[in-house]
């Protein structure tokens, strides 16, 4: 009874807490709606570019972040590229908005998405307004940003960083061996490096070979960049990164990297007087959560015509998938959708995406491949457009990458694990089967598999492999044999790709958009359709909210363990035939 009694009181006050806090939400909504959407800039602001959350393709839907609870950034996933760049384009032509301040440190994001908001800031300077940047901590990454900066201050006690980019790959094979997990791997390609860490503690020479190259092209690229915008040479920008010149942000200053040493107030202090302000005045910085409200995300001005850009992110999933992968059915649907409705003059398909499930790459190809028999269907990849990524956009009439896009790893791949031994040995477990046939239980994780068996998982991951390469040479336009040269799995970055006719044009997501109006002979008569349609804020509290819960206990409770965590979890989902990158290529 007293149990009973507990859990009773447990429940009732739980309901109460849910419906009080649904009721909060209500009310912050009808007031957010009495008062008006309507954000007022102040002359002689400053628009603070305060990026300390990963950046993701499209800003998520918070509906907590302007009611005032505790709440808020719940659910938020960092920001979002689109809004960032809408709110820099708005900034140059607003009246009120004297400058861009930088305060980055360690950026959340991959080396094209800061290719794109890169681009934005020199255009940004077209406007003879300043840009400043403050940095605790300045990275590689994030310096990539700031060296666009009309000055660069850095902490005296803070770090820098310039000595060139590096990749790491998690390797399980002792840990399998440790359970007494036997993996049976199935792989076309001599590159394709995903099944690696299941059955190597190293990388082989092929992976190790791939990597060098496509790193030292981004690498490459990011030294003429910052060459550029620092008036340096590309050799003396090699020679500090090489011999590991900077230690300090005076050694930064030394070389010219930077151009201050200073604090934060000596950051406003400089902004002030640009802004013609006096020295006691406030300086009013204004946040990107708040800004993006005014600049919106420059989807056009109104027409009847309509360019879809469908948003592909995440690892790539059979089914519907999820807020965080790319669901074959979902998407295949998605285009289909595109395809069907006439104001959609033209499809932008935006990939950011190592791979995953060869048969949800496959079925959203076929989609693809029927949309483009009746309107121009262009790629754009971001981040990563890898392996089943490259699937999805090999189809398109155009693919557009960013020249440090990472791209290609053309192949395929199986895993069938042989749990006996962990259950048996580890676990005490055993298990016995009556079949029909005498390969019922196949495919079967829980005992060790025949060689017939595996020459039939094997002919299959080949027969794929073949599938995949005929229909990247029929999209690529060029013979199955040179295709195949560049194929095998391997790894391109977009610069490589290009020169090697996996991509025809460098540039982001405008450029593709410019690309697809122009086929569709729209000029600048369209606007655009967002596809998927983000979720309501009850789809997302509803439904995210327990997961999101989950999440951060286990983040808290594992620590800096989580990482390998979250990647058996990968390991764990995989389902059917593969064509993705490694589980985990960390570009840093």
């Amino acid at each position: 009874m007293v149990q009973f009694l507990k859990y009773t009181l447990a429940t009732i006050v739980g309901l109460f807490l849910f419906f009080f806090l649904f009721f909060l939400i209500i009310i912050g909504i009808a007031a957010s709606s009495a008062s008006g959407d309507e954000v007022t800039i102040s002359k002689n602001s400053v628009l603070e570019l305060k990026l300390d959350q990963p950046i993701t393709e499209r800003q998520a839907k918070d509906p907590f972040e302007d009611l005032g609870l505790p709440l808020g950034g719940f659910g938020s996933g960092g920001y979002g590229l689109d809004e960032i760049k809408a709110s820099i384009r708005k900034a140059k032509s607003d009246k009120n908005i004297k400058g861009i301040f930088l305060n980055v440190e360690m950026v959340d994001a991959g080396m094209a998405t800061l290719e794109e908001i890169r681009k934005e800031l020199i255009d940004f300077k077209q406007s003879k307004k300043f840009v400043v940047a403050y940095n605790d901590i300045c990275s590689e990454k994030a310096y990539y940003l700031v060296s666009v900066a009309d000055k660069m201050y850095v902490n005296p006690q803070g770090a820098f960083e310039l000595n060139g980019l590096s990749a790491e790959t998690m390797f399980f094979k002792n840990m399998l061996e440790k359970l007494n997990i036997d993996v049976n791997i199935f792989k076309v390609g001599e590159f394709k490096s995903a099944v690696e860490p299941l059955f190597l503690d190293k990388m082989s020479e092929p992976n190790r070979l791939q990597v060098t190259s496509f790193l030292n092209s981004l690498n490459n690229y990011y030294l003429q960049n910052v060459a550029k915008s620092r008036n340096k040479s590309v050799a003396e920008l090699k020679n500090i990164s090489d011999s590991m010149l900077v230690h300090s942000p005076e050694d930064a200053l030394k070389f010219g990297l930077i151009t201050n040493v200073g604090y934060y107030d000596e950051a406003l202090d400089y902004m002030k007087k640009r802004s013609g302000l006096d020295a006691d005045s406030k300086m009013i910085l204004v946040s990107l959560k708040k800004y993006r409200k005014v600049a919106g995300t420059a989807e056009g001005d109104y027409s009847k015509n309509r360019i879809a850009v469908i948003y592909a992110a995440g690892d790539i999933v059979n089914g519907e998938g999820d807020d965080e992968s790319i669901g074959g059915t979902k998407f295949a649907s998605e285009i289909r959708k595109a395809r069907k409705d006439k104001a959609v003059k033209a499809i932008v398909l935006r990939i950011n995406s190592p791979g995953g499930s060869a048969m949800a790459s496959d079925v959203i190809w076929r989609e693809v491949m029927l949309a483009r028999k009746e309107k121009p269907v262009i790629a754009s990849m971001s981040d990563y457009a890898a392996s089943g990524g490259y699937y999805m956009a090999m189809a398109c009439d155009t693919i557009v990458a960013q020249p440090n896009t990472i791209t290609g790893s053309i192949g395929v791949f199986g895993v069938v694990p042989n749990f006996q031994g962990f259950l048996n040995d580890k676990l005490g477990i055993t298990l016995d089967r009556v079949k029909t046939g005498k390969f019922s239980d196949l495919p079967t994780v829980t005992r060790q598999m025949t060689d017939f068996e595996k020459r039939i998982v094997q002919r299959e991951v080949e027969k794929i492999y073949t599938d995949f390469t005929s229909k990247a040479a029929k999209g690529r336009d060029m013979p199955l044999a040179q295709l195949q040269k560049i194929a095998s799995g391997r790894v391109w970055s977009g610069i490589e790709a290009k020169e090697r006719g996996l991509v025809d044009v460098l540039g982001g997501l405008d450029e593709a958009v410019k690309i697809a109006a122009a086929r569709a002979n729209l000029k600048n008569d369209y606007r655009l359709k967002k596809l998927p349609a983000q979720r309501s804020f009850l789809d997302d509290f509803m439904g995210e909210a327990t997961k999101e819960v989950k999440t951060r206990s286990i983040r808290a409770e594992l620590g800096e363990l989580y990482p390998y965590f979250e990647q058996l979890q990968k390991v764990s989902r995989l389902q059917g035939i593969q064509a993705r990158l490694p589980f985990e290529l960390k570009v840093q």
